[in-house]
């Protein structure tokens, strides 16, 4: 018996209440919004500024103790991490300590580094301290613009991809569903004040690509259904499609979720901020593909015009123009 999380054959109504999710979403993304412009964004290390110092020691890297050795201190944002590289020799476990700027300065002093590695080296005595690096705020600053440019970018690109692979219509509910993403991830890291760096970026691009293939797979057979069925309303055409879809999307984001609430429970502190973003994007990527974009696509509605045969797919279909 094959396990499946949602029945073979549904049949539900995704519009009967569309206007209720629309307008869910809308709030929702009001009150991201409203967050981020209140009290923006628990900026990391990689946005705020800061000091890494690297270590190396011939007993290995407890990341742990490593922590509770430097929390005395009250320096804030500390990001421990250990180093893994096939050319390290046995003995040659390596650390890299991030320490956030403090307030009115644009790097760490030489000082608190002191203080930093006097209270290592009272836990490993062996321990050396081979290189101190800082980032000042203006670096921090670029990449804060070189994050939005390359977030704006993707939700560009995907926006002529989906206008060229199919019509107008379903590229304006794709990125509708996209922005939706981005912006409730983002406002969810404001709202809790969880750390916010570069990990996170990456997070939202690879929320973009799932939203975006949940989204397509939903598409495609909305296009392949409408070339089926001709004389069906748009709205009837959606439904099915999306009840077609159904079990294949459940499964892709459960099997996804199950990942990634191990790796959230069992990867510790570095990748935690990453793996709940997410957790938190599949969950709203999933949402959107159903109820945003296609109840996007159901009020722009699309034209059928069954004039010439697709020859791109390999079936006597037309193409559906807007």
């Amino acid at each position: 018996m094959r396990l499946r999380l949602v029945p073979q054959d549904t049949n539900w109504d995704f519009f009967k209440r569309s206007k209720l999710w629309l307008g869910i979403s809308a709030v929702m993304v009001v009150v991201a919004l409203g967050s981020f412009l209140m009290q923006g964004l628990n900026y990391g290390i990689d946005f705020r500024g800061g000091t890494t110092i690297r270590t190396e020691s011939p007993t290995p890297v407890d990341v742990g103790a490593y922590r509770d050795a430097v929390a005395p201190l009250g320096l804030g944002d500390i990001t421990i991490t250990e180093v893994f590289d096939p050319g390290f020799a046995d003995d040659q476990n390596v650390a890299m300590i991030r320490i956030q700027a403090q307030d009115g300065e644009e790097a760490v002093s030489p000082e608190v580094v002191q203080q930093v590695e006097d209270a290592l080296a009272t836990f490993a005595p062996d321990i050396r301290f081979v290189s101190v690096e800082s980032v000042g705020p203006k670096v921090s600053g670029e990449l804060i613009q070189t994050a939005v440019i390359a977030v704006v970018l993707a939700i560009g690109a995907v926006l002529i991809y989906i206008w060229l692979r199919f019509e107008w219509q379903f590229a304006l509910g794709a990125v509708a569903a996209l922005v939706h993403d981005v912006v409730l991830t983002i406002g969810i890291f404001s709202e809790l004040q969880i750390r916010f760096d570069l990990a996170i970026i990456a997070a939202l691009l690879t929320i973009v690509g799932y939203s975006l293939n949940d989204t397509v797979v939903v598409f495609d057979r909305v296009r392949e259904n409408l070339r089926k069925y001709k004389q069906t309303p748009l709205k009837e055409v959606l439904n099915r499609s999306i009840n077609e879809t159904l079990s294949r999307t459940m499964m892709t984001s459960v099997t996804t979720l199950i990942a990634l609430i191990a790796l959230f429970v069992l990867g510790g502190d570095v990748i935690r901020g990453f793996v709940f973003a997410m957790i938190w994007g599949v969950i709203v990527g999933t949402y959107s593909s159903i109820f945003v974009a296609s109840a996007l696509l159901l009020r722009l509605g699309v034209k059928r015009d069954w004039t010439k045969p697709d020859n791109t797919t390999g079936n006597q279909f037309a193409n559906i123009d807007a």
